[in-house]
């Protein structure tokens, strides 16, 4: 039914009205916010019914996303859920209605469209993008070889436009992006003054990081820099706050910023909301950006403990860069700090630990990233680790693959292979490239050299803002699994405040493992996208029933409830999550160039 719209109505609320006008006329004619929620739940309860009862009437697709958002909106207008979230969406559109607006913002407005068109099967999802002008045969009418060509025909269709989107994500193994970054090479020696030998050698690499006031000046002889980043990284070292890059990352730069690096500019040079954040927390940073809570799952120094078989040991807490969105930036003052390196007591007693507990099958060698100790020092701990009977499997997570390749020397791969001892102990790699860009020919190289011992390489990703266009994931597990390395996790960036601006709704997570990642053969999907609960570690998020969306606050952001990885082992108090806002998200991302209509499906996503 159209609604006539009140002269004291603002126009923003029009779409919202429009899409559910019965819910409109219940909540304008409600006296009180429980009056409200009674009509609205017996209307939406109603609805569920009737369409329970008899399908003939919709389209079965359209039922599916129907049941979600029933779900959805029991969820948001429920007593319980506005209690645990401290906030009431119902009230607030309840106020629209009555008053004409609501003091709530546009993002929020956006979402209960969204709902409301769900719920009245006429959500803006088919067809989508992908599939935009190509008719979709009736396959029913056909049968044997002519469905099959048909079939294929429809495939190949479906691929053509997949590689439209994957074709905008280069990597640095293309021929031309590798000719540039051999000029950016010849360019960061000569200013440096040195050779090609000493670029292939990781300690000169890492005596050449560009991390205080005259790497920024070298930094800018190099590139150029946008004044935004130069003004952040300038009040950064200024307030020492940890910023620092390799000459090798550096030469993945382009000489102007571009579409293409980024992402790659973005993983090091911080933006001021950060860097503003760093220095108002100096004091306590360990509390304010421990979002993990690793003060509080650690039994003795240099171990975190959150899982019933496993534990990391850290004793190397720097890098020779400083990824902005770093999990443990409260421990890190400078890459490469000198107090960096544990000492050998801590060392010895967080090995002791390990042996100490028959618990411990697998062990995650971390940090900061470990591979900047020296080679003895990593055999030493490595052997260390390989006497204890009870472990099975020792991770080692490092990302110089992606930062420093010549890391990766043929007398590291030897003395980490002698600990792989299949059938009694696996050893692996675990790297972090965040963007197809970062992969370049020294990095199948290094790669290369470790998978020639018999070690394999895995990779976990950050989904940031930086690398989350559409397929744009996807291309980078396209390259990973060429040169040798396995998808592990996509994580979800962590909820702390200072890395906001590289948050991204999980909504849009969700959007990308259905929509994009799916479409890949499965063997170049094995990762799992994961949300980290604090203290309590990972919560797949492909596990629909492990969260549910409780709220959206007034600013437009989704609260969640996240059970974690217990639930139906103990009893575990669920996590609330405050989300950032997919209006504002795909705001940015038009700002940078993106059609939003390529993303109309997030909405969708719960």
């Amino acid at each position: 039914m159209p609604i006539n719209h009140n002269s004291d109505m603002t126009g923003r609320w029009n779409e919202c009205w429009d899409a559910a006008p019965e819910i409109y006329m219940l909540l304008k004619e409600s006296k009180t916010l429980e009056s409200s929620r009674n009509k609205v739940a017996r209307y939406i309860e109603a609805r569920e019914w009737t369409y329970s009862c008899d399908l003939g009437e919709i389209e079965n697709w359209d039922y599916v996303l129907f049941k979600e958002v029933i779900l959805t909106l029991k969820n948001l207008i429920s007593p319980r859920n506005e209690r645990i979230a401290g906030t009431s969406a119902l009230e607030h559109i309840w106020q629209a209605a009555i008053n004409g607006d609501s003091d709530v913002s546009d993002d929020f407005i956006a979402e209960f469209i969204h709902f409301f068109k769900a719920l009245k099967m006429k959500a803006d999802v088919y067809p989508s993008r992908l599939m935009e002008g190509i008719e979709i045969p009736n396959f029913d009418q056909y049968e044997g070889r002519a469905a099959g060509r048909m079939r294929s025909d429809y495939l190949d269709r479906m691929a053509e436009r997949m590689d439209r989107y994957l074709k905008r994500h280069n990597s640095g193994l293309d021929p031309w992006i590798a000719a540039k970054r051999d000029e950016n090479r010849r360019r960061i020696l000569d200013y440096l003054g040195s050779s090609k030998d000493d670029w292939e050698d990781w300690h000169w690499q890492f005596r050449n990081v560009f991390k205080d006031l005259r790497g920024l000046e070298s930094i800018e002889s190099l590139i150029q820099l946008e004044t935004r980043h130069k003004e952040a990284i300038k009040l950064a070292l200024e307030n020492h706050v940890p910023f620092g890059v390799t000459p090798y990352y550096l030469h993945l730069m382009d000489i102007e910023p571009s579409d293409q690096d980024y992402a790659v500019r973005r993983q090091v040079f911080p933006p001021l909301s950060y860097v503003q954040n760093m220095i108002a927390h100096r004091k306590d940073k360990k509390w304010a950006f421990d979002f993990m809570k690793e003060a509080d799952t650690s039994p003795v120094d240099l171990i975190t403990r959150r899982y019933p078989r496993v534990a990391i040991i850290k004793p190397y807490e720097s890098c020779p860069q400083i990824c902005v969105y770093c999990q443990r930036n409260w421990e890190i003052s400078s890459p490469l700090m000198a107090s960096a390196l544990a000492s050998k007591e801590k060392i010895d007693a967080a090995l002791q630990w390990f042996s100490g507990h028959e618990a411990m099958m697998d062990v995650l060698l971390t940090g900061g990233d470990p591979l900047v100790m020296d080679d003895s020092m990593i055999d030493g701990i490595l052997s260390r680790l390989s006497e204890i009977p009870h472990i099975k499997s020792i991770r080692v997570a490092t990302r110089t693959p992606a930062t420093v390749p010549q890391r990766i020397t043929p007398e590291l791969c030897e003395a980490m292979a002698q600990y792989q001892e299949l059938g009694r102990r696996n050893l692996c790699l675990v790297t972090h490239f965040m963007h197809p860009y970062e992969v370049t020919p020294e990095t199948v190289a290094a790669i290369k050299r470790i998978k020639a011992t018999g070690i394999e390489v895995y990779n976990q990703q950050v989904f940031t803002f930086a690398n989350s266009r559409k397929f744009e994931t996807s291309a980078l597990r396209v390259v990973l699994k060429q040169i040798g390395v396995d998808p592990y996790y996509t994580f979800n960036m962590k909820g702390k405040t200072e890395m906001e601006e590289y948050s991204v709704p999980i909504a849009r997570i969700l959007q990308e493992r259905k929509e994009e990642a799916r479409l890949l053969p499965g063997i170049f999907r094995t990762d799992e996208p994961v949300f980290n609960v604090p203290g309590l570690g990972k919560d797949h998020l492909r596990a629909w029933q492990n969260h549910e969306l409780i709220a959206i606050t007034p600013e437009g952001r989704r609260m969640y409830s996240f059970l974690p990885w217990e639930k139906n082992i103990a009893q575990v108090k669920p996590y609330i999550y405050t989300d950032v806002s997919i209006y504002r998200y795909l705001k940015r991302l038009k700002d940078r160039g993106e059609d939003p209509e390529d993303y109309r499906s997030i909405w969708y996503y719960y």
